[in-house]
């Protein structure tokens, strides 16, 4: 029972500096959830008023139409050609699946689920959830000399990374798909921020997958991405994701799911189709972020902070090499709340997540107040 005890909601202990900064003048600036503010793209919301007539059960595997879209835009923007739409998933949300992939695997008491040191807590619960070891992992060699009892099950990635916006090389996943194939581990990379990549001579429209063929040898056996939808189409309140890779894993997750109900409602699929044939709104979104992230990092910086990383995302991870709550709390003495980096992990202690999911007019509030 012990593995199951879920740790404390971390956002509930930032209820006082939230107070704190709404009392400012002008009132809250609120930079640390993260959820999207624009409005949902029109060619979305049309699809879901055209499916409002849904009386009958939807799909757990999703529409055909639906998988066919994923492996389109894989094959368009991800630089994946071979993606077998009999491996697509659609999912309520990508937090469902995190949450919830060890328990639909089979993992249970024994089994170590990994993940980095500085990661989004729900790798972690979901480990909890279904009663295995949550284990951090930073670099296969810290894993040390490997047992049958020492090897993980479930091996997460999260490329580019919440909270720190690091991208993960097409060298270095290969590396890891390598060494996972040679300890049969399943590898699950959370890629949902891959569209909003800020680095300058990237390679492709997007952060590298762990479904590249680069990266996979043709085969992708033992792998599979998540993705979702809230951050390039401002759809988090549809909760339109997907899980796509591994024929054999995603029909075994999808047996588990049938039986327990995890289904994505019919308008919904209708409007993550439209959403995923449709790059033109993903195009102008980035440019909203991308003019609020120079912005932003000018203000943070010139308020004395680093910002380290974000390389890609939604977010800046800053310091000023102190105790993260002296700076959440110096922010919310100008009017603006983030997260502090304890909420990802140890090794964030002395960081901030600031987030670029704001409004234009709060975004350029909070530079004015950091250069007060």
């Amino acid at each position: 029972m012990t593995s199951r005890v879920l740790p404390d909601f971390p956002w509930d202990s930032l209820a006082p500096y939230k107070e704190r900064a709404s009392a400012v003048p002008g009132g809250i600036v609120d930079l640390s959830v993260g959820t999207p503010v624009d409005p949902t793209p029109e060619v979305v919301q049309e699809a879901l008023r055209s499916a409002a007539d849904a009386p009958g059960y939807p799909q757990t595997y999703g529409t055909p139409a639906l998988r066919e879209a994923v492996a389109g835009w894989f094959a368009r923007r991800r630089g994946v050609p071979d993606l077998d739409p009999d491996g697509v998933l659609p999912t309520v949300g990508s937090k469902e699946l995190v949450a919830w992939l060890p328990t639909l695997l089979g993992l249970g008491p024994g089994d170590l689920v990994g993940f980095p040191s500085v990661a989004y807590p729900t790798y972690d619960v979901g480990a909890r959830l279904a009663g295995a070891t949550p284990t951090v992992v930073d670099g296969l060699a810290a894993l040390g000399p490997l047992t049958p009892a020492t090897t993980p099950k479930l091996l997460w990635l999260n490329t580019p990374s919440n909270p720190t916006g690091k991208v993960l090389g097409v060298e270095h996943l290969a590396k890891v798909v390598a060494w996972a194939r040679q300890h049969g581990v399943v590898v699950a990379s959370d890629e949902c921020y891959a569209e909003l990549d800020w680095r300058e001579g990237s390679e492709g429209p997007t952060t590298p997958s762990i479904l590249d063929p680069r990266v996979t040898g043709g085969s992708h056996e033992g792998l599979l991405a998540v993705y979702s939808l809230s951050k390039q189409s401002n759809l988090a309140g549809y909760r339109a994701a997907f899980v796509a890779g591994d024929v054999a894993l995603v029909r075994q997750l999808l047996e588990v799911r049938k039986h327990a109900g995890m289904i994505v409602p019919w308008p919904v699929q209708v409007a993550l189709t439209a959403a995923l044939g449709d790059d033109e709104h993903v195009a102008a979104q980035k440019a909203r972020y991308a003019a609020r992230r120079q912005a932003l990092r000018s203000a943070v910086e010139g308020f004395g902070l680093r910002v380290d990383l974000s390389e890609a995302g939604l977010y800046l991870w800053s310091t000023r090499g102190e105790d993260a709550w002296a700076t959440v709390a110096a922010l919310a003495d100008r009017g603006i709340l983030v997260a502090p980096g304890t909420f990802y992990g140890h090794h964030g202690r002395e960081h901030v997540r600031i987030a670029l999911t704001a409004s234009d007019e709060r975004i350029a509030e909070a530079v004015r107040r950091l250069g007060a």
